[in-house]
């Protein structure tokens, strides 16, 4: 349910922009082969992010201004009016994650789409990070899964669309 890595004020954004890539990733199991090419590289999930996010386009949320410019950082925009920055990963459930983002990815697949539950251990030892890490990031992702209850019944169902899967 990557449906969560944006939390509800840019929910329509998520839903509307990359649901091809996301039907792919959800509506069917794919190898771990494949979900390594989907997202090998930090810049490749951040590229994603950045796509998803500012598919409408960009509008700052400090000063409301709809012109941008690259930021500082890979696939960041900078308000044009007050200079603001925002990142791919700010209002997501990657933000301020400390380890790499395409091994978040790759936990935020499994406990969402997984068929089994993977232990914080096991994670660990495939992504070489710290089980704390592991569980810290995998509560993360179970915590936002829950407060879905908050969604209304049209975005509920949006996701299960994409997600091809009935989740209450």
């Amino acid at each position: 349910m990557i449906s969560l890595l944006f939390y509800l004020p840019i929910f329509n954004t998520f839903v509307t922009l990359r649901y091809n890539i996301m039907n792919l990733i959800f509506s069917k199991d794919i190898s771990e082969q494949e979900l390594e090419g989907l997202f090998s590289s930090d810049e490749k999930c951040l590229e994603f992010l950045a796509e998803l996010k500012w598919a409408d386009g960009f509008t700052c949320r400090k000063c409301g201004n709809t012109n941008s410019c690259a930021g500082k950082t890979p696939f960041s925009k900078r308000c044009t009016k007050c200079k603001s920055e925002e990142s791919a990963t700010a209002m997501t459930i990657f933000h301020n994650c400390k380890f790499p983002v395409h091994k978040a990815f790759f936990i935020a697949y499994n406990v969402c789409k997984g068929k089994e539950d993977v232990s914080t251990y096991e994670f660990a030892r495939r992504l070489a990070l710290r089980q704390m890490t592991c569980w810290n990031f995998k509560t993360k992702i179970q915590t936002a899964l829950k407060s879905m209850d908050t969604l209304s019944e049209q975005e509920r169902m949006a996701i299960e669309r994409m997600l091809g899967a009935e989740k209450a």
